[in-house]
């Protein structure tokens, strides 16, 4: 990278931090006040009152861009928007006849008036359009960088090679004492992997996929341990719903590493439940006895309530309780 290209990605990057940063905020306020006033003071030989017409412009441009745009122009209600600017429009043109903004030499010069009006509402909607467009460019660029790290980490670690080399220990056994058990392991585990590899790297995945992939996860699980037991519950009307693939496999991987106990039967038990437009995920795994002051989710549940936070923002609720004997994460997807 050249050093030419290295100043223009700094300018862009001052420029973006500028123009959509909260933090300069205050400074995009005070030099839009400071514009308009200027404008206005240099036309005080044509403007009868310019104080009442710099509150008039600053009032009209923010009610724009916090009220009607947000409202009305981000919802697709470009209808009721117009009909908006049209009634401000109307309301200028009769208060005009009442308030002269004009100097009486100058005499009444409606149109004008009218003019800088629209002139000043689609400064602010363009302005407040634009912000709008630089944050969702950048949300657009958080996801993807998401997505490839989350894609790359899942197939690391999802499917670690500790875990592979278990099961197929395990299907070498059982070929000599239950070769038709090993058969079904084999298959469940080139069934694991084939959507691990290939099905998930769809943006969206049937949701009775992904709980296929989790049963097949499980089962093999069962196989590697004897005191393992797990449940699937399905409610609702779960037949076409699309979910971003391998949504839950990381909670439900950290409630299998976190649960192996030597004394007693671990369990971890899953629920889904779709209505009201909402998916419904519950995950209740055992906690052994004994376990170590390290037995959390880490680093991967920071990096799974990243995700949530860039795919569904705003529309998901994550809930986790951590009893003495279980570990509980409750989460709600509108969908």
């Amino acid at each position: 990278m050249n050093d030419l290209t290295r100043q223009q990605l700094v300018s862009e990057n001052v420029l973006f931090r500028f123009l959509i940063s909260p933090d300069r905020r205050i400074f995009r306020h005070l030099l839009l006040i400071a514009f308009i006033g200027a404008v206005l003071y240099n036309s005080t030989s044509v403007i009868a009152n310019p104080i009442i017409i710099f509150l008039y412009f600053i009032i009209l441009f923010y009610v724009n861009m916090y009220v009607l745009v947000p409202k009305l122009l981000f919802r697709n209600r470009n209808i009721e928007y117009c009909l908006s600017v049209l009634s401000i429009l109307v309301i200028v043109a009769i208060g005009g006849h009442f308030f002269n903004p004009f100097k009486r030499e100058n005499g009444l010069n409606i149109p004008l008036f009218s003019f800088l009006t629209v002139l000043l509402l689609a400064a602010s909607a363009s302005i407040k359009l634009f912000q709008k467009g630089m944050m969702d460019k950048q949300l657009i660029y958080e996801l993807e960088q998401s997505k490839t790290y989350a894609e790359l980490k899942q197939l690391k670690n999802q499917i670690n090679p500790h875990f592979l080399f278990n099961m197929l220990n395990n299907a070498n056994v059982l070929t000599r004492k239950d070769p038709g058990k090993a058969s079904q392991v084999l298959m469940k585990l080139s069934d694991l992997l084939r959507y691990q590899l290939y099905d998930s790297a769809r943006d969206k995945v049937l949701l009775t996929s992904d709980i296929h992939f989790l049963e097949d996860f499980l089962n093999l699980e069962k196989v590697r341990r004897d005191s393992f037991d797990f449940l699937i519950s399905k409610e609702g009307d779960l037949s076409g719903v699309q979910i971003p693939p391998l949504l839950f496999i990381p909670f439900v991987e950290n409630a299998v590493k976190h649960n192996n106990d030597a004394t007693k039967t671990s369990f971890v038990n899953l629920y889904f439940d779709v209505r009201n437009d909402a998916l419904f995920f519950k995950c209740v795994n055992s906690k052994p006895v004994h376990r170590s002051a390290n037995n959390t989710g880490g680093l991967g549940l920071a990096n799974v309530k990243r995700r949530l936070e860039l795919l569904f923002p705003g529309t998901h609720r994550l809930h986790i309780e951590d009893d003495s004997d279980c570990y509980c994460v409750t989460l709600i997807i509108e969908l």
